[in-house]
């Protein structure tokens, strides 16, 4: 070992052993005992290989010892030397993302949307928390486009632009790196290539429907036993615009067709696609199949943490094979759950494009779509995503939230900067009658200084007409159900109500699922800037626009 730790060191990593071997009863795991050496001594981050092996070896005399000796005997060890980690702690729920396992010096992380249409609220997990990991380790972000699928999702031109924008401004820094996968096609045929060459896959010629019956008969297709020669020429066919059609043949990845799970016997990793690319035009015939792009970037990229969805454990199973073709070492791998939100089911990226289309959206950030575009648009901050996320953190359990979830985090953001405005739907004049200021001038904000709202008193007012009674105006005074003002000071237990004297009429847009509903009110005078999120009075937070609200939340 070429790294020598101190006497101090060797004997935490060898009473931490003795403690996690206690705690499970002779199962104790070399993760856990890294991560609370990593927790204590960041600093040796910078020799976490020789750590691991030194750990591995400790954490193995203690659970050895625990089985041999019993518990009994290890806790007696703790006494005598580490008696502090037998004190019971309160428990404290933990907040935050968990430690990273098997943690490196300069962790590399990377996000890999496919351009086929701007980001949603669903693409928005995976850039918050390794965008935070990159943040919180000193590590890299890379923003890398999975743009190799011409046909079933075909990359839209302006989404590159888009996601890089929507990108900085969810995780408030630029990645680190940006790459594009379909301008590194060179490196796909690299290795596809090797990977002919070196007897590790094959061009098959098989119909789909017939290798599904070899696949289910766990036999071997015909195509498997090729040559390596035969195997180059099949290869320059599917290069041939004169060769090979769609269709015709796939490389695939050698494997073994009695594997239990299907998916992964023999899987496809390049095919021919003959719909031109926005970027690259007609220049390549033959593309990677995203198991096998991915998989190749990783590495040649030197990604060390791949988080994303447990429904993806097929895809690391299978790109584990090509890396053991290859010799690589794959990258730890975290999974987690899915996260259902009611309010956002239903909607798909090539579902909303063609919405768009047809004129039944107005655009990415049209107010009901999941989009991140639509959530800004609305006054959704990216520090309340960001914390949305991380509070959820990476539990493979499947759980449903509601969007008030995500509501919550948002107030506690927008509030202090939110000014408070009224709005009258369903608005019915009254005419004041008694005495009363023409001229009252009222906090913005209860608690912060936002300045004042400066209103002028008509001899009317407006409410809503199911305010109408013997009802006290806000911040104003006590009034009879015929308008007459009965006391400026509360006189009694009355119902507070929300009012505009003056105004201006405007809508009230707010999402309902795949509809808008249009609220026409009075919307109380302002010198407010078009963008500014208020606070409407008994209504919720709301965001102006040019010539309308947009509803955000309550």
């Amino acid at each position: 070992m070429g790294w020598e730790p101190e006497p101090s060191i060797i004997r935490l990593i060898r009473n931490l052993a003795l403690q996690n071997a206690m705690l499970y009863e002779g199962e104790g795991k070399v993760g856990s005992v890294m991560g609370r050496i990593m927790g204590t001594l960041p600093e040796l981050r910078s020799h976490a290989k020789d750590l691991g092996a030194l750990i591995g070896r400790h954490v193995s005399e203690a659970n050895t010892l625990a089985k041999s000796e019993g518990i009994s005997h290890v806790r007696s060890l703790l006494e005598e030397q580490a008696p502090e980690l037998l004190e019971k702690k309160k428990h404290v729920k933990k907040t935050g993302l968990p430690d990273l396992p098997n943690p490196v010096d300069k962790p590399v992380f990377r996000f890999a949307p496919n351009p086929n249409g701007p980001l949603s609220f669903g693409h928005s997990r995976g850039l918050v928390i390794n965008a935070e990991y990159a943040k919180q380790l000193n590590g890299e972000l890379i923003l890398r486009f999975d743009d190799t699928d011409t046909t079933v999702k075909p990359p839209m031109i302006e989404a590159y632009e888009m996601i890089m924008h929507e990108q900085e401004w969810l995780c408030g820094f630029k990645a680190q790196r940006v790459i594009i996968a379909s301008e590194r096609m060179e490196e796909y045929h690299k290795y596809a290539q090797k990977l002919l060459a070196n007897g590790y896959g094959y061009v098959c010629q098989c119909s789909s429907e017939d290798f599904r019956e070899y696949r289910k008969s766990k036999e071997n297709c015909p195509c498997r036993n090729q040559e390596n020669s035969e195997a180059e020429s099949l290869w320059k066919m599917m290069n041939d615009e004169n060769g090979f059609q769609p269709g015709d043949a796939v490389v695939r990845v050698k494997t073994d067709m009695t594997l239990p799970n299907p998916a992964l016997r023999d899987w496809p990793a390049l095919r021919i696609q003959t719909n031109a690319h926005p970027r690259v035009g007609n220049k390549w015939r033959v593309w990677p199949l995203l198991d096998f792009q991915s998989a190749v970037e990783d590495h040649l990229q030197g990604v060390t943490h791949i988080i994303r969805g447990k429904d993806l454990m097929d895809s690391t199973r299978k790109q584990k094979w090509l890396y053991e073709h290859f010799g690589w070492n794959y990258p730890e791998t975290i999974y987690w759950g899915r996260v259902k939100v009611h309010e956002f089911g239903g909607f798909s990226t090539s579902g909303m494009k063609e919405d768009i289309k047809q004129g039944t959206f107005t655009g990415w950030d049209d107010i009901r779509l999941p989009t991140l575009g639509s959530l800004k648009r609305r006054g959704i901050r990216a520090e309340a995503l960001q914390s949305f996320w991380i509070e959820i953190g990476l539990t493979q359990k499947d759980i449903s939230v509601p969007l008030t979830t995500l509501f919550s985090h948002n107030t506690s953001i927008i509030d202090p900067s939110s000014p408070r405005l009224s709005f009258v739907r369903d608005a019915i004049e009254i005419e004041l009658r008694g005495e009363y200021p023409a001229h009252i001038s009222l906090d913005a904000h209860p608690s912060e200084n936002l300045g004042k709202r400066e209103i002028d008193i008509d001899n009317h007012i407006y409410l809503e007409k199911s305010d109408l009674g013997n009802v006290r105006l806000k911040d104003f005074c006590d009034i009879s159900k015929d308008g007459v003002v009965e006391s400026i000071e509360r006189s009694d237990n009355r119902t507070i109500v929300h009012w505009v004297s003056g105004g201006h009429k405007t809508m009230l847009l707010t999402p309902e699922g795949k509809e808008i509903l249009k609220s026409e009110g009075i919307l109380e005078n302002h010198q407010l800037s078009i963008g500014t999120i208020v606070q409407l009075e008994r209504i919720g937070y709301a965001k102006l626009e040019e010539d309308k609200l947009v509803f955000l939340h309550a």
